[in-house]
């Protein structure tokens, strides 16, 4: 069976209203299928990725040093206080910077070695060693992928402010000195200790 006898003997009308026929269902497939996906529909390119929802991507913090040194003073806060006449007690940490993690990464170093002669009888070894790296990564529970640390670097504290209530006598001053010094590993020209005010 031909084309043209589905159409209707050939003719040109016919033709036309064959193809406009099937324009119009080629166009209402098109809207049936765009409102079966709520009229939200975005094409992905080829060989992109696409982010994971970022309700679902793991807190964070507002500013990792700022969080890092409210830490610090607070654990020294909880500390200092259990000092016997301290009294209440105010810490503030500055650090230099926040903890820098070093991830675990696949190495892999590929060496070829070819040899290569001319007509005149001379031979040359030529070596060509390549080298190349990827990161080690696991797949969260929500989907999302979360690189292997493979160690910590702690930031180097710059500076350290204790204010106490018990700072005014000398002998706990000396103690809130030497107990801030032993707990954050720090220099004592980098620690004050004030009495707070009454």
């Amino acid at each position: 069976m031909k084309l043209s006898d589905l159409m209707g003997g050939g003719g040109k009308n016919s033709q036309m209203i064959f193809l406009l026929a099937l324009a119009v269902l080629g166009i209402f497939l098109l809207l049936l299928g765009y409102l079966d996906t709520g009229g939200k529909r975005e094409a992905t390119p080829v060989g992109t990725v696409t982010s994971p929802d970022p309700r679902l991507s793991p807190p964070q913090p507002r500013l990792q040093i700022q969080a890092e040194e409210e830490y610090l003073a607070q654990r020294l806060e909880n500390l200092l206080q259990q000092i016997s006449g301290v009294g209440k007690v105010d810490v503030s940490v500055r650090l230099e910077g926040s903890t820098t993690s070093e991830y675990a990464v696949n190495h892999t170093t590929g060496r070829k070695i070819s040899d290569e002669s001319d007509p005149a009888g001379t031979t040359r070894v030529i070596t060509d060693i390549s080298e190349s790296g990827q990161l080690v990564v696991v797949r969260g529970d929500r989907g999302y992928e979360i690189p292997v640390v493979e160690r910590e670097l702690a930031p180097r504290v710059i500076g350290v402010l204790v204010v106490a209530e018990g700072a005014r006598n000398p002998k706990i001053k000396a103690e809130l000195f030497r107990a801030t010094r032993v707990a954050l590993g720090v220099e004592p020209h980098k620690i004050l200790v004030l009495p707070k005010k009454f």
